[in-house]
């Protein structure tokens, strides 16, 4: 799962797929067919793909050019939680910024799956500083990796940097758009970089609108050619789903995958696995996402048992409770009957037909939660409601209920 899916659901994305659909944009597994012409693949390859839309699926159709072959020590969960995160952070750490030693960065979302491809990626040059903005709630968990150098809580991280360094930092990693361009480019120095590769703040509450995601680019200052010239510092941006189904950067990123499979041969990288789901939980899974409390990358996994759902409560009475229902209905009876000095016979008889009435429906709703046991203490229950609610009356019962 990517944070990109949740934000296809919401609609807070260009040129979603016309409904239905079946979302997903990485997978992993076996290759079961290959079509006409296919070369470099085999029914039985192990593989990672990455298919625009579709992957959430037991079975997914790929054009090769998205199909990678992964190591043989690799597990599936590893690969489907590798390819796209390590992606976007080695080429945000490499290419784009071409981080160098003693450099610092500021890193937004450090907790969750590309934020910790980026740290990892980031460790492999020495001497750099990461500071880490995220919720309070996931520090301590982070901080036992001992790869972030300053932990920072989102509220108010901006006074927080500057408290330790007056000068800046030299890059800032940016997945959430709206204000925090605004706040992260004034902590840039000169020479600095400001990378913004995701616009996660326009999936806000509940829901999302049209107007939300408008208000999310329209927070962002409009920063002119001349004042990067005055001010020395660079403003850039990565969307990988653009260059790779848009742009045709498909032989760029199949290098890249190569490299970050080199890293992971080398145990300089270990893709971060928050939890593995079955896909009839993907719900549940989604909302934790939506709710930023996950670390590292949500795994959907086909083979999976669903979460056992909590079992409805009987809406039937008990057998304790139709009998007391049974005997305060009689005494009410009883003292009518004493208030009007006995009534007339017709009256008696009704009273009674309706008691017996009252009893035997009773008496089958707690036969229907107690099994037979229930259904012998109401002897006055006639034959044919007993055999309904037991299915276990004698021909001759019938007979006689007839």
């Amino acid at each position: 799962m990517n944070f990109q899916d949740l934000m296809v659901r919401l609609g807070a994305i260009d040129s979603p797929p016309k409904t239905p659909t079946i979302l997903g944009f990485e997978c992993a597994g076996e290759i079961e067919a290959v079509g006409e012409e296919v070369e470099g693949f085999k029914v039985g390859d192990r593989v990672v793909a990455l298919p625009e839309f579709r992957a959430w699926s037991e079975l997914v159709a790929v054009p090769t050019k998205y199909v990678y072959h992964i190591p043989d020590e690799m597990t599936f969960q590893d690969a489907a939680a590798i390819v796209m995160n390590y992606l976007v952070a080695y080429i945000l750490i490499f290419d784009l910024v071409s981080l160098r030693e003693g450099k610092s960065i500021l890193l937004h979302s450090v907790g969750g799956g590309v934020g910790q491809a980026i740290v990892q990626l980031a460790r492999t040059v020495p001497n750099v500083t990461i500071f880490g903005v995220c919720s309070k709630s996931k520090h301590e968990a982070l901080e036992a990796t001992g790869l972030i150098d300053h932990l920072i809580d989102r509220t108010d991280y901006v006074n927080e940097v500057r408290k330790i360094t007056t000068e800046g930092v030299d890059i800032v990693m940016d997945c959430l758009c709206g204000e925090e361009c605004n706040r992260g480019y004034g902590l840039l120095k000169p020479m600095g970089k400001y990378i913004l590769y995701g616009s996660s703040n326009v999936v806000t509450g509940e829901t999302k609108s049209f107007f939300s995601v408008a208000r999310s680019w329209w927070q962002v200052d409009k920063v002119s050619p001349i004042k990067l010239f005055d001010e020395n510092k660079s403003l850039g941006g990565f969307n990988l789903r653009h260059l790779l189904y848009q742009q045709d950067g498909s032989e760029y990123v199949r290098s890249t995958v190569d490299k970050i499979f080199g890293l992971w041969k080398d145990g300089k990288v270990k893709p971060v696995v928050d939890s593995a789901w079955a896909l009839e939980d993907v719900a549940e899974a989604m909302q934790k996402m939506h709710d930023r409390k996950n670390i590292g990358k949500l795994v959907l996994d086909p083979s999976m048992e669903p979460k056992p759902k909590p079992a409805t409560p009987a809406k039937s009475k008990s057998k304790k409770q139709a009998s007391e229902d049974k005997g305060g209905k009689k005494d009410k009876e009883d003292d009518k009957k004493a208030e009007n000095g006995g009534g007339d016979e017709k009256k008696e008889g009704g009273d009674a037909a309706d008691e017996a009435k009252t009893n035997g429906e009773e008496g089958g709703e707690a036969a229907h939660v107690n099994g037979d046991g229930g259904a012998a203490e109401h002897k006055e229950e006639p034959a044919a409601a007993a055999a309904a609610t037991n299915g276990d009356a004698t021909e001759s019962e019938k007979k006689e209920s007839s």
